[in-house]
């Protein structure tokens, strides 16, 4: 106790210094804590958009990842529906399991009559109250911008597209898409500027849609039925190479953030995009979707399914992929913020380790007949050593206390800023916001690494002051 009066007296004694030495922590400790929090926020809130859509693991046919986006039917998981039961009624994985669902991705050709345009999409068919429960999960309290998937409840023909989609088939009016403009064709380019400065000149004729996509769509249709203005066609390659085309009803265009995706986007329901792929063959999915109740219970539930598909299904060669594989983004974000915060976190702790080291060795050289007189009544070098490391671990707490206050009023003010930013290659901006105090790791940690680089700038002057030899010391006086 006489050892901690002591080096508190010692750090009031000099209050200029030890304020200057305390001021650069915490400056260092906010920062890094802003900055760690900010990077588990964004890190956060990709893990918890990439579950919403594609869950935590998929089951899928090995190989279609990599090589069978463009010709689904050749990967197709089939007899989907026992693979979903076993899944669901496994003992082990049934407590770990929030969703499984099945999911049929296809490319096409979408086609509006009226308007005579076509646009390449990459459709989706889907259960949509399984869906709706998918993006339902955030388990980490997230300001979370999924929309509920408007086909639940809805006709067998009904669909979902994207904004980008909707543009490009002249669709923005009909489905009442906000902020949305028809797209344009080149063809057009003067004509439509004219205009829009004129109403006498009338907008110039769409280019005509392929020959064998009005054909098809001609039989979909009933020739006595009134024809809604969001009917589209969907073309698509069958399992046997025919064309196929179905009639959908686009109910509604969504925002789904990301231009490339939104461009390319279509849903439907599951059967009717099995009866696109497969006709009457018996149909097939390329995923089933598990989504899980916490991101942590990966590695079991990941193990559990490699041995309960290899148990049962061994002939369909399925594997399982995690989220982050699927989402090569999330990983290399992740690795990104990493080293720009490993790069601050170093600087600061440089910056704090030679301010600390500077306070101390110039307290040595200070003190000196203090350490000459304490050595001549029989303190030993050990004693000496232990004042100087005790006046930094005070220091030490005390930059990390007003450091975790600091950091809460700043942490507050962003929050509470309205702040946004749009990440790259989005449509719609994000709130900047700090996570400090729910990442616990990064609290831990920050605290932990600051009374260690403490300790750690301290522990050299102490050596020197407890190596000082009483004579030459006292000859100060």
């Amino acid at each position: 106790m006489n050892l901690w009066m002591l080096a508190l007296r010692n750090l009031l004694r000099n209050r200029r210094r030890s304020l200057a030495t305390l001021l650069a922590m915490v400056v260092g400790l906010t920062a890094i804590l802003l900055f760690g929090g900010y990077r588990s926020n964004i890190l956060y809130g990709m893990e918890t958009g990439f579950v919403q859509f594609s869950g935590h693991l998929q089951v899928q046919r090995r190989g279609y990842f990599v090589d069978g986006g463009d010709n689904p039917t050749a990967y197709g998981i089939a007899g989907y529906q026992r693979v979903i039961d076993a899944i669901s009624g496994d003992p082990e994985l049934a407590p770990l399991l929030r969703v499984v669902t099945p999911t049929l991705q296809l490319g096409g050709i979408a086609g509006h009559m009226e308007s005579g345009h076509t646009r390449s999409v990459l459709a989706q068919g889907l259960v949509a109250p399984d869906i709706n429960r998918l993006m339902q999960w955030n388990d980490y309290g997230m300001v979370s911008y999924a929309q509920p998937l408007a086909l639940e409840g809805t006709a067998p023909h009904a669909a979902v597209i994207g904004t980008g989609v909707a543009r490009k088939l002249q669709l923005c009016a009909a489905l009442q898409v906000p902020h949305c403009t028809n797209a344009s064709t080149n063809a057009s380019t003067n004509a439509y500027t004219s205009a829009r400065t004129s109403a006498a000149v009338q907008a110039p004729e769409a280019p005509a849609v392929p020959d064998d996509v009005a054909a098809l769509s001609a039989l979909e249709r009933s020739p006595d039925a009134e024809r809604p203005p969001t009917r589209i066609e969907m073309l698509v390659a069958t399992a046997k190479g025919a064309p196929n085309v179905a009639s959908l009803q686009a109910i509604k265009a969504v925002n789904l953030g990301i231009k490339a995706i939104d461009d390319m986007y279509l849903a439907m329901h599951l059967p009717q995009a099995q009866r696109l792929l497969y006709g009457t063959q018996a149909p097939e999915v390329t995923s089933i979707v598990v989504q899980l109740q916490h991101t942590a219970q990966m590695p079991a539930a990941r193990a559990r399914l490699h041995a309960l598909l290899a148990q049962d299904f061994a002939a369909q060669d399925l594997e399982v992929l995690d989220f982050r594989m699927l989402n090569p983004m999330f990983g290399q974000t992740d690795e990104f913020m990493a080293s720009m915060f490993g790069f601050i976190a170093l600087l600061i702790a440089v910056i704090v380790l030679f301010t600390i080291a500077n306070t101390m060795g110039t307290a040595v050289v200070e003190r000196t007949v203090e350490i000459g007189t304490l050595r001549a009544m029989g303190q030993r070098c050990s004693g000496i050593r232990r004042l100087f490391l005790c006046e930094a671990l005070l220091l030490g707490a005390a930059g990390t206390v007003l450091g975790l206050l600091a950091t809460a009023v700043v942490a507050w003010a962003i929050n509470h800023s309205g702040w946004t930013w749009t990440p790259p290659g989005y449509s719609y901006a994000y709130l900047v916001l700090v996570r400090v105090w729910q990442d616990l790791p990064l609290l831990a940690g920050s605290i932990v690494g600051m009374l260690a680089v403490t300790l750690a700038s301290a522990w050299w002057p102490a050596r020197r002051a407890a190596r000082m030899d009483i004579v030459d010391a006292l000859r100060h006086a």
